[in-house]
């Protein structure tokens, strides 16, 4: 797999004309219809001719002419002004990605940065994403654990297959990101003298109460500063009390860690 693009840059002349603006007058180019253009682009037709009656008033000069005879009896075609201006993004659209080019890998010498910006990059749904190191690799048959160690000196537990784990190529001193859903994390503020068999239980204190009309959001801030968010029905806030400033424990049962490494 190929290493994710950690810098992205958004090329546009005279603040407004962007790339869907430059397919829309390549489309013309090929297809000398507006019409069929405009959809090529994403542009309604009326969108796209208000757009290139604005470019071209902008430009004092029209960027499009009528075409004489051809297939279909004509249509509309760039002057020579729009292929000028066709001309020169084609040119700043190569010199601008070299640009990001040289500097991603101006980037990549700086190793901690570089995996820093990769962690982010990485979209996932689940609310809990915690960066760390793996320190321990227990392999079964069929089961794998995991304990990966935290910056704020935390550890946390996951159980996968051993064919995941083969497939993750997991290893001791490997970088690992642990995700955890919101909703597979439970608060407990008192344990009334009870243990519970979860192996990830995290201490810490309630940072943040985000009611919504069924469930709250509920953020756990631990010993370090990194804080893990439970999703808790708003009836069970109430029950328990919640508020910020609370001591509470997150239990999350090592099956509902999920783990991304590197590949």
């Amino acid at each position: 797999m190929a290493d994710a693009t950690l810098l992205h840059g958004e090329l546009r002349l005279a603040g407004r004309l962007d790339a869907r603006f430059f397919a829309l007058l390549e489309a013309i180019d090929s297809t000398r219809s507006i019409n069929r253009a405009a959809r090529a682009a994403g542009y309604s037709y009326k969108g796209a001719w208000l757009l290139l009656e604005t470019a071209s008033n902008l430009a004092n000069e029209p960027l499009l002419e009528r075409a004489i005879g051809g297939k279909g009896g004509g249509g509309s075609q760039l002057t020579p002004a729009g292929h000028a201006l066709l001309a020169a993004w084609r040119g700043l659209q190569g010199a601008h990605a070299d640009f990001l080019r040289a500097q991603e890998a101006l980037l990549i010498q700086q190793p901690a940065l570089a995996g820093l910006l990769r962690r982010i990059a990485m979209k996932t749904t689940a609310r809990n994403q915690f960066a760390g190191t793996v320190s321990a690799v227990e392999a079964g048959p069929v089961t794998t654990q995991l304990t990966i160690a935290l910056a704020g000196g935390q550890e946390i537990v996951a159980t996968m297959t051993s064919a995941a784990a083969t497939r993750l190529q997991a290893a001791v001193g490997k970088e690992a990101i642990a995700l955890i859903k919101s909703s597979a994390v439970v608060l407990v503020t008192d344990f009334a003298g009870y243990q519970l068999s979860a192996r990830n239980q995290f201490a810490g204190t309630v940072s943040r109460v985000e009611r919504g009309a069924v469930s709250s959001l509920v953020g756990l801030t631990l010993p370090g500063g990194a804080v893990i968010t439970a999703s808790v029905t708003n009836d069970a806030v109430d029950a328990l009390g919640i508020a910020v400033g609370q001591a509470a424990t997150a239990v999350v049962k090592a099956y509902s860690v999920m783990v991304a490494m590197r590949a």
